[in-house]
């Protein structure tokens, strides 16, 4: 099985996260961001992943520590759930409709941490989440799991959509990339 937990706490956050990448799509999510949970319970839902994740943090400031950090650990779960690469298929990718929503995401699990995202500067609240805390959720992953991730938002109007499009891509993409396709580490190198 490849599975993992990891854990931060700072002054501003406490998190806890199990991600199993070979699971069946359950979720066990409690955050004080309502929003982020529900995003979480679809990531697990659509990637077929299992999920555990127990966040507290000082969302009486704001929401941004605890969804960046939530994006590390899961970042870091997933490092240590990889493994050594070995027979994976190392790259994935996809293009999500949510209504009037189009994301595209793609992702290289070369050990390169780097993050593109485009959003078409859409701003605003959903409910009391910031939508720009996607950005934070994904660079936060990007960095920690050492991954190349593109998110780049084609379409969309309504904040909620477009969110949960972001989330249900990434959540094929990861999926695609962690295929088990035989032979040995995917590149020419001889490791990634």
């Amino acid at each position: 099985m490849r599975e993992a937990q990891s854990r931060r706490e700072t002054k501003e956050t406490k998190i806890e996260v199990y991600l199993n990448l070979d699971g069946s799509g359950s979720s066990e999510i409690s955050t004080p961001v309502g929003f982020l949970t529900h995003m979480l319970e679809s990531f697990a839902k659509h990637g077929r992943f299992d999920l555990r994740v127990e966040a507290e943090g000082d969302v009486e400031v704001s929401h941004h520590h605890t969804v960046e950090d939530v994006g590390i650990v899961l970042g870091q779960a997933f490092l240590k759930a990889l493994g050594d690469k070995r027979g994976i298929k190392r790259y994935g990718y996809s293009i999500i409709p949510m209504d009037e929503a189009l994301v595209m995401s793609s992702i290289d699990t070369s050990g390169r941490p780097l993050f593109f995202y485009e959003d078409l500067n859409l701003r605003g609240k959903i409910t009391e989440f910031d939508f720009e805390l996607i950005w934070e959720f994904f660079k936060g992953f990007a960095l920690e799991s050492k991954t190349t991730l593109h998110v780049r938002v084609i379409q969309g109007r309504i904040l909620h959509h477009v969110a949960e499009a972001c989330f249900k891509s990434f959540a094929f993409t990861l999926k695609d990339a962690v295929q088990r396709i035989g032979g040995g580490v995917p590149s020419t190198k001889g490791s990634i």
